[in-house]
């Protein structure tokens, strides 16, 4: 999944440009939308689902025969992201949320950090370049939306099993507390590496198909790092190239981990 955030102030045009980059991308796929409404609340006084969460209620589910509605406690962007992600969606517009690292087309003179493009209004706006800026960005996934698009292979039929792997942030480590751990790559060298190792992996007896993506940026302890997933034929052809494609991950993938802890900083040369 490919992110952009449209921001800017009040009527400045932000909703009306989130919907020609929506009309522009459905020619390249599927596309989901995060809206921040930090002053609303969705959830309506006295409603039935307003009461279940009144009740205690961890997570509400409305169901009607067109929308499926999900109301759930301390949500963030990212949650929201990992949302749209498990769907399966391939581009996520947010619309809002200036405070983010997210990269971001400003409308007008919102201040804003990574902004990759800056417009003076609405109006000035080439969509064609846009989707081009937008194409360019790289990919999100989270475990799940590595699966679905493991699953819609058109080989998936051959296989019989699917496996697959997540690191995390480990939270101590011989006595010593991590906080969190940041990650730098080579931009598109990693992922053409790591576009080689799978491709080198699919060629091994029985591996249907293998899928691999490393977070990069700060990631909290017990925060998800990498994922791989692997389908086979069987599961005795699974487990080894499993195994393998993580250990080739590291010795062969340009990524760069510092591991900020109780103790002190530092880059490490194991990822």
């Amino acid at each position: 999944m490919k992110i952009i955030s449209v921001v800017g102030y009040k009527k400045t045009g932000k909703t009306t440009l989130v919907g020609h980059l929506i009309k522009a991308l459905k020619k390249h796929g599927s596309v989901g939308t995060i809206k921040h409404l930090n002053e609303h609340n969705i959830n309506a006084k006295d409603t039935d689902t307003w009461k279940h969460a009144q009740a205690g209620a961890d997570v509400v589910v409305a169901v009607t025969p067109n929308e499926l509605v999900k109301f759930s406690r301390n949500n963030d962007l990212e949650s929201a992201l990992d949302e749209l992600a498990n769907a399966g969606v391939d581009f996520a517009i947010v619309e809002g949320f200036k405070d983010s690292k997210l990269p971001k087309i400003a409308l007008g003179e919102v201040p804003a950090s990574e902004i990759v493009k800056r417009l003076d209004t609405f109006e000035s706006a080439d969509i064609d370049e846009l989707i081009n800026i937008i194409l360019k960005q790289p990919e999100f996934h989270t475990l799940d939306s590595l699966v679905r698009k493991l699953k819609s292979s058109i080989s998936i039929e051959k296989a019989g099993a699917i496996g697959t792997f997540t690191g995390i942030v480990r939270g101590v480590t011989h006595k010593t507390r991590t906080e969190f751990l940041e990650f730098e790559s080579h931009g598109e060298l990693a992922r053409k590496k790591m576009d080689e190792i799978c491709q080198q992996l699919k060629k091994k007896e029985g591996i249907v198909d293998v899928l691999m993506h490393h977070r990069i940026g700060i990631i909290p302890r017990g925060g998800d790092i990498v994922y791989i997933a692997v389908a086979a034929g069987h599961r005795e052809e699974l487990f080894p190239v499993l195994r393998e494609a993580i250990e080739l991950l590291k010795e062969q993938v340009p990524i760069w981990k510092k591991e900020h802890t109780m103790k002190g900083d530092w880059w490490a040369h194991d990822v």
